[in-house]
This record gives structure tokens, sequence and C-alpha cells, in this order.
């Protein structure tokens, strides 16, 4: 027995066969910084229940419920210190939560926003790397600030959105 934790406990020879070009990055040559995890994006299908339990129950500190009808939404933002919730609620017939709603009736996690210093830099960048923005210019997003959605298609399944610093 103790053989096997013997070999558990020592290193993987795996790790060192993988090329280290995996893990490095050109950021040098980019006009454009990526920045940290803004937030992270629940569709709920009830709002109200949502922000009890994170207000009431869990104790966080909650905003008030604010409707973006130009993105067809409702949105309340849990503050965690290190970065925020967004709750989000269909606003109108045409939001895209509901799409999402009516796929997954009890809701679950809908996006990541991370911050970007300079969000025009950052879509003709990644445009150029095969990464499609799903609108050809940022819009105001929650924050008062330029946001843009990349396609989840080309960001591993993962629907992600850019809010500029």
């Amino acid at each position: 027995m103790a053989g096997i934790f013997k070999r558990l406990l020592q290193p993987s020879r795996v790790l060192t066969l993988l090329p280290t070009s995996l893990y490095s990055s050109s950021t040098s040559s980019r006009a454009w910084k990526i920045g940290r995890l803004n937030h992270v994006a629940i569709a709920v299908p009830n709002l109200e229940k949502a922000t009890s339990l994170y207000r009431d129950i869990l104790g966080a500190t909650v905003s008030d419920a604010t409707p973006l009808p130009e993105h067809g939404v409702t949105t309340v933002f849990v503050e965690l210190g290190n970065t925020k919730l967004e709750l989000l609620h269909p606003l109108g017939e045409k939001s895209p939560i509901q799409g999402f709603l009516d796929k997954k009736p009890s809701g679950g996690m809908h996006h990541i926003c991370i911050e970007v210093d300079d969000i025009k830099q950052a879509i003709q960048d990644l445009k150029s790397n095969n990464v499609r923005a799903l609108d050809p210019e940022p819009k105001i997003g929650a924050h008062g600030k330029p946001v843009v959605f990349l396609h989840p298609k080309d960001c591993d399944g993962v629907l992600v959105e850019l809010e500029e610093t």
C-alpha cells in the first residue's frame, strides 16, 4: 500500500511532456490588456426569490433591480468583495434570457464578464484571431460602460462578455 501512495505523491511525467507554448502569452504585441473577472451572470426564473437568497439568507449586499430594456433584462448585482454575481431576469418578449430559461427553466450560469482596458482594440484583435463578437460594436452595459459579447462557439462553449474599464 505504501508503494501506491509513494507513486501518487511523485510528480507526474505527463506534465513534463506538455509544451510550454500552451501556457505562454504574446501580450507584449497587443494594444489591449485583459483584466479581472468582473462578474458571473446567472439567469433566474424568479428575481425576487434569488435576490432574497443572496441578501436575506446568505447576507450579501445586493443592488436594486435595474431594468435594461436595450438588453432585454432586469439585473441585480450581488457584491462578493473580489467580484460580483449578476442576477438576470427576462424583460420584454424578445429577452435573450427568456430563451435561456425556456431551455433551462430552473436557471443557471449565463455568462462571465471579463474586464479589458480597450474594448475596440480587443474586438479588432479577437476578430483577426477568428473570435466573433455577437455585435459589431460595443453597447453600453449595466455598469454604464461599453460591453460586447463573444460567441460561445469561439470560447469553448462559454458566453463571454468583455467590459471596458
